[in-house]
C-alpha cells in the first residue's frame, strides 16, 4: 500500500483542555478517512529542550494535558464505534520526565521536584552511562467526547477513552471507543516517546507528537468503553532478554503496587548505584507494573518488572 494523503491536518495550537460535546469540531470528515495531528508536548509547550527545574516550578496545571481536535467522523451515530487505527508516530528529537511534587504513585516518598531532558534519536534514549530505553511511540491521551453535557478534565481516563496512557497502543495498533456524541469528535495528544506500564511517577518520556490515524466507523461494533488491538507482541523491542521482578503483597492493591515499586527502587540502587530519584524515574519509563494474583484473599500480589536489557 502506496502513502496515504492526510485528509485533514491539525495545528499544534489547534487544541482544547477539557472533553466537552459542545465544542465545535474542527473539521468533518468521511468514515476511513486518514487525519495527522501535530500534538504539543502534556506541558502544552510550557517546557523546552532548554527547561529547567525553574521551569518545571512555574508549570501551569491548568493547561496542561491538552489535546488536538476535535475531529467530527460523518455518520457516527451514538452507540457506533469509533476504530482509531494508529497508521504513524513521529516524536520530536527531545523529551523529559519530571517527578513533580503531589503527583505520582509515591508522592508521599518523593516530594522534592526532579526534571530530566532526554534527547531522542536512534530509537533509544539514553538515561545514564550504561542505561538506554527503546523508544516505543504511543499517544497518552485519544478520546470521543462524553455524552453528559459540561466540560470533562482530561487528566482521569474514562468510558470515553481520554488520558488511558496505555503503552501498547503503537502503530499498527487499532483503539476501539465507543461513539457518545453525534459526530464522535475524536481528539488526541500527550506524546510519551517510552513508557512503563502504569507509568508510576506520573510522567513518561513526554514529547511532542505528529500522529498520523485512520478513522473509521464501526456499525457492527458497539462497546460501552475502550478496547484495543496490538500491532504485535508486546513490548517486543524490551523482550530482548531477562527481567528482573519485585513483589508487592498485601490485602489492598494500591499498597502491593507502592511497596513493589519501592522495592524495584531499592534493587536498581542495590545493583545498579542509582539514587533513589533517578530510580524513580526509570521506573516509570521502562518498568511494567502487573497483577500478578488477584484470587487468593486475603492478600493480592502485584509485580514491579524491569527488563534488564537496556542496562548496557
Amino acid at each position: 500500500m502506496g502513502l496515504q494523503v492526510p485528509t485533514v491536518h491539525v495545528r499544534r495550537d489547534q487544541f482544547h483542555l477539557a472533553w466537552d460535546n459542545s465544542i465545535p469540531p474542527i473539521a468533518t470528515v468521511e468514515s476511513g478517512s486518514i487525519v495527522t495531528i501535530d500534538a504539543l508536548d502534556a506541558s502544552c509547550g510550557q517546557l523546552t529542550p532548554t527547561s529547567t527545574l525553574e521551569d518545571l516550578g512555574r508549570l501551569d496545571f491548568s493547561r496542561v494535558d491538552q489535546v488536538n481536535g476535535p475531529i467530527a467522523v460523518e455518520d457516527a451515530q451514538v452507540g457506533d464505534t469509533l476504530e482509531v487505527e494508529i497508521v504513524d508516530l513521529q516524536p520530536a528529537d527531545w523529551g523529559w520526565t519530571a517527578n513533580i511534587p503531589g503527583f505520582g504513585l509515591l508522592a508521599d516518598d518523593f516530594p522534592e521536584a526532579v526534571l530530566k531532558i532526554w534527547k531522542l534519536n536512534g530509537g533509544t534514549a539514553a538515561f545514564a552511562s550504561g542505561i538506554d530505553i527503546p523508544l516505543a511511540p504511543f499517544c497518552g491521551e485519544m478520546g470521543v467526547a462524553p455524552s453528559e453535557p459540561g466540560a470533562l478534565s482530561t487528566i482521569p481516563p474514562g468510558l470515553h477513552g481520554g488520558n488511558m496512557d496505555t503503552r501498547h497502543i503503537t502503530q499498527g495498533a487499532k483503539l476501539y471507543l465507543p461513539v457518545l456524541a453525534p459526530g464522535a469528535l475524536f481528539s488526541l495528544g500527550d506524546g510519551h516517546a517510552a513508557q512503563g506500564d502504569g507509568e508510576v511517577c506520573g510522567t513518561a518520556i513526554e514529547t511532542p507528537m505528529q500522529v498520523t490515524v485512520r478513522l473509521t466507523v464501526r456499525k457492527d461494533l458497539h462497546l460501552a468503553a475502550p478496547e484495543f488491538q496490538t500491532a504485535g507482541p508486546l513490548a517486543a523491542r524490551t523482550n530482548t532478554g531477562p527481567f528482573y521482578a519485585c513483589d508487592g503483597i498485601g490485602p489492598d492493591l494500591h499498597a502491593a503496587a507502592r511497596d513493589a515499586v519501592r522495592r524495584m527502587i531499592d534493587y536498581l540502587g542495590r545493583e545498579w548505584h542509582l539514587d533513589p530519584e533517578p530510580a524513580y524515574l526509570l521506573c516509570s519509563v521502562a518498568m511494567d507494573l502487573k497483577i500478578s494474583e488477584i484470587v487468593d484473599a486475603p492478600n493480592w500480589i502485584v509485580t514491579a518488572y524491569m527488563p534488564l536489557s537496556i542496562f548496557t
